[in-house]
């Protein structure tokens, strides 16, 4: 039983809990005693990702819970209940969609269709090779080129990417970590080619490049320039494209790693202590970059963590600016994110079943109070998804906007005694793995050292042993399985498109003025050899048409590459 605290402020009197205390182990010594001898419970992990869950939750469990400390009314300090004070009684969350595959061209049919049938923003998915920073016809890149998201070689396939997308009407998500100043510099340069200048976008540029050693693997730098690039972008962001959101701290990919919620919630923050540090370090007061610091985040299938996991997300942020960066500002103390459902829980047996799973899953975000939100196809454990498949997506979320109600109230579930207790103990967790970090002197050194690394993957490994144990149930693969499967049309990138896309990249470089892109890859250098920020100098290479791989090039020549340690 939890030790009470009358002296502070609670939900609860002393004397309620304690009759409370009695009356539950009436309980437990009566009925439930009688039934447990009767019929045992049944033998599986009652656990979330990170704890046990218990058999039942009252107020004992949430006794020193103190309404205007910790929960707090939506739209206010410390956000707990929702950053806006209607929530989804004034407007939905924005519905997106992750979509990008082969050239630009057919991207840009892809955007126009989703567009088209109701998505109210865009989400760009990029190749690996663009991920890298190699150009589509650089020997590491072509087996890859146009595979897993749009082939992104140079300014003009960006222009080619959003055409007859008006810049300064719709929102973009860019999912892009090691080269993000050079897509977002392609993006501000696309935009001038549209007649719209900087300071009217809006969007998100990933820019979380710290969770790539520790997740994903395309990193190109090591973490220290890579910090610098990730920071020179909030930078030049503050003062020149104030509406967009300068990083997108990723928890998404460690959680798909294997982390479990709590990680998840710890490491990312973790990982925005420092480049809020670097920021700092480059003369910004903390309210002038923090308000367009934007999350995304993975939503796995344990529902009531799912829920507990967003509330927590709030709170801690909104503690952790306010006590530790001295932030004054209401927008630096709201987190703002977007979701995906969780990639790693979809599966390849009865792929129909990862609708439901979707459903779910995005359920759990909706109640959670998130921004923005996008689905997982049925049909990506098996390839790009299809045109039906997105359609599916986003019509799951329209009918939970719409058809079930959910949205009619803010933070329905705050007050519930598992949901709070819940909240409550994956902050404590998550606190626990961020002094833990801090002790080893921050971000950068946990990832250097593999130490962080070495966390999610003991995280993944107990949960594949669960699995493996059947103790955790996966329909469709470790029970309920069927014999041979009707396997669902898939989608496959015509290999026509890569060659289109490498005979455009020769006309592209042929076309250009090479004296203006040898001097502003020259200046590149330079100023990567300094210290300056180093966005205008890519802007001025992206300008005259340097190419990706180019651009990345001229950086590689003085930050070196990565070799990540050996994690055991």
């Amino acid at each position: 039983m939890p030790e009470f605290a009358p002296e502070q402020p609670s939900l609860f009197s002393s004397q309620a809990l304690a009759a409370l205390s009695r009356s539950l182990h009436g309980w437990e010594e009566g009925p439930l005693a009688k039934t447990l001898q009767r019929q045992p419970e049944r033998a599986d992990a009652f656990a979330t990702s990170s704890q046990p869950v218990e058999r039942l939750y009252t107020p004992l469990d949430i006794a020193d819970l103190d309404y205007e400390r910790d929960l707090g009314f939506p739209g206010e300090y410390p956000f707990t209940r929702g950053v806006q004070p209607t929530m989804y009684r004034g407007r939905y969350w924005t519905m997106r969609q992750y979509a990008g595959f082969g050239t630009a061209e057919e991207s840009n049919e892809k955007f126009r269709y989703l567009l088209s049938q109701g998505q109210t923003g865009l989400s760009v998915a990029f190749d690996l090779p663009s991920q890298l920073g190699y150009d589509s016809d650089d020997p590491m890149a072509i087996a890859e080129v146009g595979q897993v998201g749009v082939a992104i070689d140079s300014l003009y396939d960006m222009e080619t990417l959003f055409q007859n997308i008006p810049l300064d009407k719709v929102s973009t998500s860019m999912t892009i970590n090691a080269p993000a100043a050079v897509m977002l510099a392609m993006y501000v340069a696309a935009a001038e080619k549209q007649g719209v200048s900087a300071d009217k976008l809006n969007g998100t540029v990933q820019n979380d490049v710290l969770k790539e050693y520790v997740a994903r693997g395309t990193y190109i730098f090591p973490p220290a320039p890579s910090v610098r690039l990730a920071a020179d972008i909030m930078a030049y962001c503050a003062r020149n494209v104030p509406q967009w959101n300068t990083i997108s701290v990723s928890g998404y990919h460690i959680r798909d790693a294997g982390s479990t919620a709590a990680q998840e919630v710890g490491f990312s923050f973790a990982n925005a202590r420092a480049y809020i540090e670097a920021a700092l370090e480059r003369g910004l007061d903390i309210d002038e970059f923090a308000p367009r610091i934007s999350w995304i985040f993975n939503t796995h299938n344990n529902f009531f963590e799912e829920i507990a996991k967003y509330r927590t997300l709030r709170r801690l942020w909104a503690r952790m600016l306010k006590e530790r960066y001295g932030a004054k500002d209401a927008r630096s103390m709201m987190l703002r994110t977007h979701t995906q459902t969780g990639g790693s829980t979809l599966v390849a047996q009865q792929p129909e079943n990862n609708i439901v799973r979707a459903a779910i899953q995005s359920l759990a975000a909706v109640i959670g109070g998130v921004q923005s939100i996008a689905l997982s196809c049925f049909d990506e454990a098996l390839a790009l998804p299809t045109n039906d498949a997105q359609r599916i997506a986003l019509r799951t979320q329209q009918v939970i906007a719409h058809e079930t109600g959910v949205t009619d109230t803010i933070d329905p579930m705050a007050g519930s005694y598992f949901v709070e207790h819940l909240t409550n103990q994956i902050e404590r967790q998550a606190q626990e793995y961020m002094d833990q970090i801090d002790s080893m002197g921050g971000s950068v050194r946990a990832i250097e050292t593999g130490w962080m690394q070495s966390q999610i993957a003991e995280a993944s490994w107990k949960y594949q042993q669960e699995v493996d144990e059947k103790r955790e149930i996966i329909v469709g693969v470790n029970d309920y399985a069927e014999g041979a499967e009707q396997r669902p049309s898939i989608f496959s990138v015509d290999k026509r498109l890569v060659e289109h896309q490498l005979r455009r990249l020769e006309h592209h470089r042929r076309e250009r003025d090479q004296s203006q892109v040898t001097a502003a890859l020259e200046a590149l250098r330079a100023t990567c050899h300094g210290t300056g920020n180093l966005m205008p100098p890519i802007l001025d290479a992206v300008r005259a048409y340097a190419t990706l791989g180019e651009i990345c090039g001229a950086m590689r020549d003085v930050f070196g590459e990565y070799h990540p340690p050996t994690v055991i």
